[in-house]
This record gives C-alpha cells, sequence and structure tokens, in this order.
C-alpha cells in the first residue's frame, strides 16, 4: 500500500531532520536549488517564470513532483521578480528582457551604492539612510525621496511635524510614494503565491527546505552597500567602520530571520555565503571581520529554536576549523567548492553536511559521471549520516538527464 501525502511528508521531514540533526536517517536526503531550471525542463523561459505566476506555479509544481526531492524550494520570491522591478526601476539588477535575453537568469550589478564618507550616517540611523539615499540610488522610481528632510528630525510635537512634513507633498516624494504602493501590491501577489505554493506542496507530501533567508552582516555590507572594490579598501583604510557596521546590521538579520520562520513555520534559515571565502579575504581578515557576527547570527538563530543552513558559495576549506565554532546538530551547512571529504573530518561531529556534485559535470558531463561524484561522496561523506546530496549550486545549466541520474542514484545507493 503506496504511503499518503501525509505520511510522505512526514517520512521526507525526518529524513532531513535527522540529517542536520547528526542522526542516521533510512536514506541519503536529496535536496537541491532547481532555480530556473523548470523553464527548461517545462519548456518555457526564464523571462516567461520571471512576469508570470501561474507559469511559475506550473513550472516547479511539474518539476518538484516529477524528481520527488525530500523538500523542496518555495520559488516565488526570488523568481517571480519581474514585474516588482520594473514598477520600482530596480538598478543593480538586469533581468530577461532589460538588459539580458529571454533564457538568462538575472545578474546583478555591483555598485558603491553607499559612499565611503556616509559610513557616519548609516552607522547613526540605518533607516534614515537607507530611504534618503540608499533607495534612490538603486531603485529609480524612488529618487524623489532624496527631496525628504532627515526623517529623525520629524519628531517634535510643533515644529517638526509642521515643518517636516511638508517635504511629502513635493511631486517626487509623491510620485515616489506611488510607486512604493504599487510596488507593495506586486509584493502581496507573491507572496499569495508563495503561501498557495507551500500549502499546496504539503498537502501533496512536499515539505520546503527554508522558511526565511537572511545575510551575514559582512555580506549585506559588502554586497549590497559597499561592493567588492569598495569593502576591499575599507578593509585597510577604514577597519573599524566595517566592524561597526557589520554589528549594526547583525540585530536586523536576526530579525528578518526570526520574522520569517515564525510567518512561515519553518525553522530552517537560508543564508547564502558571498565574501567570507580563501578567494576573497585571508583567514585573518575572515577571523577579524566576516565570522564573529556571523557566528554570533548563528547562534542567535540557533537559541531561537532555528536551524542555520549557510551555503558556501566557493572554497572555504581553510576556515573549516573556525567554523565548527557553533553548537553540534543544530545547523546545515551546503559547500559548493570545499573539500568534501575534510569537511566531514573536521566538521562531522558538528553540522550537517550538503553538497556538491559540479555543475560542470551537471552541465556538460553524462549520467554516468554525475553517478560516479554521487557514489564518491555517499561512499565518503555521508558516512554515518549527517549528510544531504546537492550539486554545488542551482541547476539552471544543468542537463535534464543529469538531473535525473543525480535522484534515481541517490535515492537506489544512498540507503543506510
Amino acid at each position: 500500500m503506496s504511503p499518503t501525502p501525509a505520511e510522505l511528508y512526514q517520512e521526507r521531514e525526518k529524513r532531513v531532520l535527522d540529517a542536520i540533526a547528526l542522526r542516521v536517517p533510512d536514506r541519503v536526503p536529496i535536496l537541491v536549488f532547481f532555480a530556473f531550471f523548470p523553464a527548461k525542463y517545462c519548456g518555457m523561459t526564464v523571462q516567461e517564470l520571471m512576469y508570470d505566476g501561474e507559469k511559475l506555479f506550473q513550472a516547479q509544481w511539474k518539476t518538484m513532483v516529477d524528481f520527488a526531492p525530500d523538500m523542496d524550494n518555495n520559488p516565488f520570491g526570488l523568481r517571480l521578480l519581474g514585474p516588482i522591478l520594473e514598477t520600482v526601476d530596480f538598478k543593480p539588477l538586469k533581468w530577461p528582457g532589460h538588459g539580458v535575453s529571454a533564457n538568462r537568469t538575472y545578474q546583478y550589478i555591483e555598485g558603491e551604492y553607499m559612499k565611503a564618507e556616509e559610513y557616519d550616517h548609516f552607522l547613526l540611523d540605518p533607516t534614515d539612510f537607507m530611504i534618503r539615499r540608499f533607495w534612490p540610488r538603486i531603485m529609480g522610481a524612488l529618487s524623489g525621496f532624496q527631496q525628504l528632510p532627515p526623517l529623525h528630525n520629524i519628531i517634535s510635537y510643533y515644529m517638526g511635524i509642521s515643518m517636516g512634513l511638508r517635504g511629502f507633498a513635493q511631486p517626487e516624494v509623491k510620485a515616489a510614494l506611488e510607486a512604493l504602493v504599487k510596488a507593495g501590491e506586486k509584493s502581496q501577489e507573491i507572496a499569495a503565491y508563495g503561501m498557495r505554493f507551500t500549502k499546496e506542496a504539503k498537502e501533496a507530501g512536499f515539505p520546503m527546505q527554508m522558511g526565511a533567508v537572511c545575510q551575514a552582516p559582512f555580506d549585506t555590507l559588502s554586497d549590497f552597500f559597499r561592493g567588492m572594490k569598495g569593502t576591499m579598501l575599507d578593509l585597510y583604510r577604514r577597519p573599524e567602520k566595517v566592524i561597526a557596521a557589520c554589528e549594526k546590521l547583525l540585530p536586523f538579520m536576526l530579525e528578518m530571520a526570526v520574522n520569517g520562520s515564525r510567518a512561515s513555520g519553518n525553522p530552517r534559515v537560508f543564508i547564502p555565503i558571498h565574501w567570507g571565502l580563501d578567494n576573497f579575504m585571508s583567514k585573518e581578515q575572515f577571523d577579524r571581520f566576516f565570522w564573529p557576527t556571523l557566528r554570533d547570527l548563528m547562534k542567535a538563530l540557533i537559541n531561537e529554536g532555528l536551524n542555520p543552513c549557510p551555503l558556501w558559495e566557493g572554497n572555504c576549506t581553510s576556515r573549516l576549523e573556525t567554523i565548527k565554532d557553533i553548537p553540534a546538530g543544530k545547523a546545515c551547512y551546503a559547500f559548493e567548492a570545499t573539500d568534501m571529504v575534510k569537511a566531514k573530518e573536521i566538521l562531522g561531529g558538528t553540522v550537517c553536511i550538503r553538497g556538491n556534485v559540479p555543475l560542470s559535470i551537471m552541465a556538460t558531463g553524462t549520467p554516468d559521471q554525475v553517478r560516479a561524484y554521487c557514489k564518491q561522496l555517499i561512499d565518503t561523506v555521508a558516512k554515518g549520516g549527517g549528510y544531504i546530496m546537492d550539486t554545488s549550486t542551482g541547476l539552471e545549466d544543468a542537463k535534464i538527464e543529469n538531473v535525473r541520474a543525480l535522484f534515481d542514484f541517490t535515492r537506489e545507493y544512498g540507503v543506510y
């Protein structure tokens, strides 16, 4: 007798939770980031999925049901972006129809959206800086907010209210507010699709991988505010400002993760790691600038009953001893290019290891090569539990037959 969807849901959830808790599940769990692979799999364009919620729903659903991962990713927050990006005239991204072709994924345009001399403004009043300086630079439709007076001055009962609020009557500000309302409506549509997908997936027996997302404070500073060049210079020219900014961002990242997890009812928090890697900064810089606030973030999440799930997007083999410093059996580290055997050796008693079948094999190799790589991972890294099968990154460029080999082989060979 086949298990019911409710039984499948519990079986899949337990399999992943056992791996995160460093227990031995019935077999190796398999989770992937499908990303825009459903477009290829279902004969659609990336542009269609970024603009049409129903098509995105259909494509993700078919991909989920056909490959049957132990948990899926709700696609809407990071895929149905076209309408909202257009509404705000978002400058830091190119996306299909806006800078890249219909079958290319969106591309981030890095820049110094916070100037070096603006650290003090950010540290004094992050909200004021975001609304009056940062938003107008990254969203053309909100450029009118540059005309507003400092928001922290609109606080006194008499002059602050009577004189400070007049800025909102300026035509440029009114236009920005109208754009913000339209963007809010688009955001509500994305949320509605996301809640529907999660609900219907659960009814079909599929849990969601993540309930919230946040970032390492250093990555937030570098990715969105200072850019790589600015951050690299800051490490030498104004190191204390970098540390202060990371400490300022830490409670915001924690709040984002906790609120998201509470709303979704899902304890797993995705944390993409971009700059704390071997090829960007030295081990000494990692220990000083990157790790302290990331460690504090993850420990705070664990204290809230949540599971931090960082994806180390690159090689961080030299950091393994350092990043071991978290409570055991509470987190999952996904690795893109780190030495997996060494990661298991150092971290195996502390965190669940996830990954890292190379995208180069998934995109250009054969099913036999995929099976061989998966076998190597299962024979070494999966020993004793605490391992989740995954590729090194999203599957946009993967061959369909290789994705099928990844799933079929893991389910057959990965039984404990």
